[in-house]
């Protein structure tokens, strides 16, 4: 029986070191910005995640600056982390941040928007396919508009592949319309007030406007925002599905948004980030499904992307 004893209690010895590891994890986080809701979502779903595993997680922002994400990286690599997720400022811009994590041989975790230039050795991206964004929200869009109509988008940051990718599902999708024209696309920098005035100037110049396709609900909410008493007028549409464009869709304000799951993006970052620290092998890219919500299914997403 001793003996039996001495042998499970070496077993359990050997198993430690591994189980400690997972527990002694350490990760820096760098988000393009605090202040954007789905990011926030993003965010939380983050932490709670490093929360539940037990894994250590400094959380910085670095407030729309590229200069200041590279600083906050520099400075993890230096804390000595185990790995890096980043939220890129700017998705052109990430080849000093690779340059850096390549160099510490850290592991370096992309979420949420899409680096625009090749993942190597311990790198991955976890994210969504923001073209398909644009196809879903479009088509929703078209199938409102009966075919036909003008067309406005409001596009996001310039500096991001998700703004790219999006107008192209967005422009993809009219294309195959005859009577669908595009008349108007401008930035709004993702921001609820920069689309206040966007669209406020459309409506001044007298734009003949039939529906808005918005790169993310914030925008879309500050176009609503911009056409006052009057938002029945012109359809619209978002993408992320945050609680306060549900709200809008419940009150018949948007024909449709496209769920982007934080929770998933978020949880799976940080999982990456565990399995290459311990050693695993994972994809280069992790791709979390969008999904087109309208008032028909609104309620199944209703207790998704809280803060």
């Amino acid at each position: 029986m001793n003996i039996k004893k001495t042998i499970v209690a070496s077993l359990l010895a050997c198993m430690l070191p591994a189980a400690v590891m997972a527990k002694d994890i350490s990760v820096g986080v760098s988000m393009a910005l605090f202040d954007d809701n789905f990011l926030t979502i993003l965010r939380t779903s983050m932490q709670k995640e490093m929360q539940k595993d037990g894994v250590k997680g400094q959380v910085e922002d670095a407030k729309g600056d590229v200069s200041q994400q590279l600083q906050q990286v520099q400075n993890f690599i230096g804390q000595g982390v185990d790995a890096l997720i980043v939220n890129p400022v700017d998705t052109n811009a990430v080849k000093p941040i690779m340059d850096q994590a390549s160099k510490a041989g850290i592991p370096l975790i992309f979420v949420n928007r899409r680096p625009g230039a090749e993942l190597t050795g311990k790198m991955a991206y976890v994210g969504s396919d923001s073209e398909l964004a644009g196809r879903l929200q479009m088509e929703a869009l078209a199938k409102a508009m009966n075919g036909k109509g003008n067309v406005a988008i409001l596009m996001g940051d310039l500096a991001n592949e998700a703004t790219r990718d999006r107008t192209k599902g967005v422009e993809e999708v009219a294309a195959k319309f005859p009577g669908i024209k595009i008349v108007q696309k401008q930035t709004a920098k993702f921001t609820r007030n920069d689309a206040v005035d966007v669209v406020s100037n459309w409506m001044t110049a007298g734009d003949q406007i039939n529906a808005i396709a918005s790169n993310n609900d914030e925008m879309a909410i500050g176009a609503l925002q911009a056409l006052g008493k009057n938002p029945d007028k012109i359809l619209i549409a978002g993408v992320d599905g945050t609680p306060d464009a549900l709200q809008m869709l419940k009150q018949g304000k948007m024909v449709a948004t496209v769920f982007q799951d934080a929770q998933g993006q978020g949880e799976g970052a940080v999982q990456t980030a565990i399995k290459l620290v311990k050693g695993e092998k994972v994809q280069k890219i992790i791709n979390i499904p969008y999904q087109l919500i309208t008032k028909d299914n609104m309620e199944q997403f209703t207790n998704r992307n809280l803060k």
